[in-house]
């Protein structure tokens, strides 16, 4: 009798266990969807402003035709991607043609001094730092999701519900060499 008792409540406590694992996998892919649509937020907040910046940088220098079409293209680009690396990729190619966009813009210095021009670029700056946290904060809860998936026990729960790897927000690589400073 008691070895009936003894087996009913070690099944119990496994399933119990199961289930406590089940939940933390699903709660830490959940987790890892919302630092994904943060990003998507501050990724269209910028994508927004972005229009809005060119006409006000068209009104000073409307000759510079090829930098907005590759702006605009940059973010059409941005809005179109669907998975973490088209995403990135396209986030990448918006940044280095905002570049070009600033450096257009230093050779006016009217337009450098006009308040739209500034409260546009300073919009966008505090984007940026918006993008930039949230990015680290998605890759911090990708961390915390891909340990469940590989640690066991939960791994085992992982692979037989098919919880998948999230991808990482990785740096483009112009950004992981040192830049050559000289004065």
């Amino acid at each position: 009798m008691w070895i009936y008792i003894i087996i009913a409540i070690i099944v119990i406590l496994i399933l119990l266990a199961f289930a406590g694992i089940y939940n933390g996998l699903v709660g830490a892919r959940n987790r890892v969807k919302n630092a994904w649509s943060q990003i998507e937020v501050q990724l269209k907040r910028r994508a927004d402003l972005i229009p809005n910046l060119v006409e006000t940088v068209k009104g000073y220098a409307g000759h510079e035709k090829g930098v907005f079409e590759n702006v605009t293209k940059a973010r059409a680009g941005l809005l179109n991607a669907q998975t973490v690396k088209e995403n990135q990729e396209a986030n990448n190619q918006l940044t280095e043609t905002l570049k070009t966009l600033f450096a257009v813009a230093e050779n006016y210095p009217d337009l450098k001094a006009s308040a739209n021009f500034q409260d546009l670029q300073g919009k966008l700056s505090e984007t940026e730092d918006k993008i930039a946290y949230s990015r680290q904060f998605y890759n911090d809860t990708v961390l915390m999701y891909n340990n469940k998936c590989q640690m066991f026990p939960s791994n085992i729960v992982a692979g037989m519900f098919h919880f998948t790897e999230a991808e990482f927000f990785e740096a483009e690589e112009s950004a992981r060499s040192v830049p050559k400073v000289e004065f």
